[in-house]
């Protein structure tokens, strides 16, 4: 997200280059830096649960304690994993948290939980450096943790189905530093909280948090009503609103500020050899907080008891690889489509475009439309056609077909071209608009056209209150356990 805005001003893009040359690279990832062929990006960001910087210096003792991480010698643990989808036009980023205890299979260590794949597959590399007379401190830190993000990545990859393109890291010193550099997130708990375990203690409600109090937020399990799962969430508005604060905020074009967040990065993020940064960050200059989710893969049953590992959270492949498919825009041509429920009007853009050869239609629908309510997308012309269809965004028919009943029950589809929460008319010389009874149809044309249609507004919907289980957005505060 960092990377993102920094390419929005000619002072933070040159910092941009300063930032990308300064930051810590591991070669974990076969990668030429091209666009990938399967059609969008797959990246596995992980929070180590780490008390040496980037480079594998010792954290200060004084730094630990105020992280309350403890000893600097303790497990290394991959306690955040989120596996983000981004297509190659840029168009959305999809983040799915992979649970830290979920039982998986760990490629040459058999089933355990698979924040330990990293730790185990360092171990062994440490140890083998040791018994080859390397005696270099940092040498073997830096060689053990490429080893251990190599068996993580092929851990992943295993389980989604899906091929890793970028891997990037952040330990605790780094989420305490940036979070201080952007201002602090805002967040919100439904009830307060006081955990001596993480250091979390919070009152109800909103509020913006940094440093050792965000980290302690995102780091909090014990009390929560479902524990790891919970946790999950939480780490998931956090990064929801991190998402929020730096795609929209104008501070970072402050020096100091930039200046500060690139100190941080550098000092606490590795990122794979051959990730065009640069390059990723173009491509993503037209992401808003609203094309940004947060989701988790599903969980078979959240308190399996394991043969040697203790209680874990059970997963099924199969499952999770259906659903990262299904994010993917791959479908089972024998599974019936399912949508999510329509949003209020005021959430969904309409693109009207004329296909007929009735001057000013677009125009005079879109017009109505946007008095129904519905936010005013592009408005022009399209392929001359003779029927009239609203498209939208695969998984959300719903949708379009709350814009197809305002505009008279014309026919819907769903299309991948369609990007998410939006809607296309394409208009053809049979549309025609409803009646102000509602019971027949006026003439096809410009003023049929908004006869009756400011009539059919939907009444206001009550939003509802999340759960923990539906996707979080990037565009607004979701209160949590």
């Amino acid at each position: 997200m960092s990377v993102l805005v920094m390419s929005l001003t000619g002072y933070a893009w040159a910092a941009m280059q300063g930032l990308v040359n300064g930051l810590t690279m591991a070669d974990v990832i076969d990668s030429d830096g091209a666009v990938p062929a399967d059609g969008a990006r797959d990246i596995l960001l992980v929070g180590m649960d780490s008390r040496t910087d980037a480079q594998g210096n010792p954290l200060p003792e004084d730094m630990l304690a105020k992280l309350n991480a403890g000893e600097a010698d303790g497990e290394l643990n991959t306690d955040t994993l989120i596996f983000v989808r981004i297509p190659n036009d840029g168009s959305k980023a999809t983040a799915m948290s992979l649970p830290r205890d979920s039982y998986v299979d760990i490629p040459g260590y058999g089933k355990h939980k698979i924040n330990s794949a990293y730790a185990r597959a360092k171990a062994v590399e440490r140890q083998r450096l040791q018994s080859e007379g390397v005696e270099d401190k940092k040498e073997i830190e830096v060689q053990s943790n490429q080893a251990g993000a190599k068996t993580l990545i092929k851990t992943v990859e295993n389980l989604t189905g899906a091929s890793i393109d970028n891997y990037a890291s952040i330990n605790l010193l780094g989420f305490h530093d940036i979070t201080k550099s952007i201002g602090g997130v805002e967040v919100c708990l439904n009830e307060p909280v006081d955990d001596p375990y993480s250091g979390a203690k919070f009152d109800a409600g909103k509020q913006t948090i940094e440093g050792h109090q965000a980290l302690a937020f995102v780091r909090q399990r014990h009390g929560l009503l479902r524990g790891d799962l919970d946790r999950v969430v939480r780490q998931q508005v956090f990064m929801a609103g991190l998402a929020k604060k730096v795609v929209s905020a104008g501070t970072l074009a402050d020096p100091a500020k930039l200046n500060s967040l690139i100190d941080s990065v550098q000092r606490s993020v590795v990122v794979n050899k051959g990730w065009d940064l640069l390059g990723f960050a173009q491509q993503l200059q037209g992401l808003s907080a609203g094309d940004i989710e947060f989701t988790t893969i599903p969980v078979a049953n959240p308190e399996y008891d394991t043969p040697e590992d203790g209680q874990a959270v059970e997963v099924d492949p199969a499952e999770v690889q259906a659903f990262v498919s299904e994010l993917a825009g791959e479908k089972d041509p024998n599974k019936k489509e399912e949508s999510k429920p329509a949003p209020d009007p005021s959430e969904i853009t309409v693109d009207v475009l004329n296909g007929s050869s009735i001057t000013g239609l677009a125009g005079s629908v879109s017009d109505t439309l946007a008095a129904a309510g519905y936010a005013p997308g592009e408005v022009g012309n399209t392929e001359p056609r003779t029927t009239t269809v609203v498209r939208a965004a695969e998984g959300e028919k719903a949708t379009g077909e709350k814009v197809a009943e305002t505009l008279g029950n014309v026919s819907v589809e769903t299309d991948a071209s369609v990007p998410a929460g939006q809607v296309q008319v394409l208009l053809g010389p049979d549309y025609e608009a409803p009646s102000e009874s509602g019971g027949g149809a006026a003439p096809g044309g410009a003023a049929g056209a908004t006869s009756g249609l400011q009539q059919a507004q939907p009444a206001p919907q009550q939003a509802e209150q999340p759960t923990g289980d539906e996707p979080i957005k990037a565009d607004g505060v979701t209160c949590v356990n």
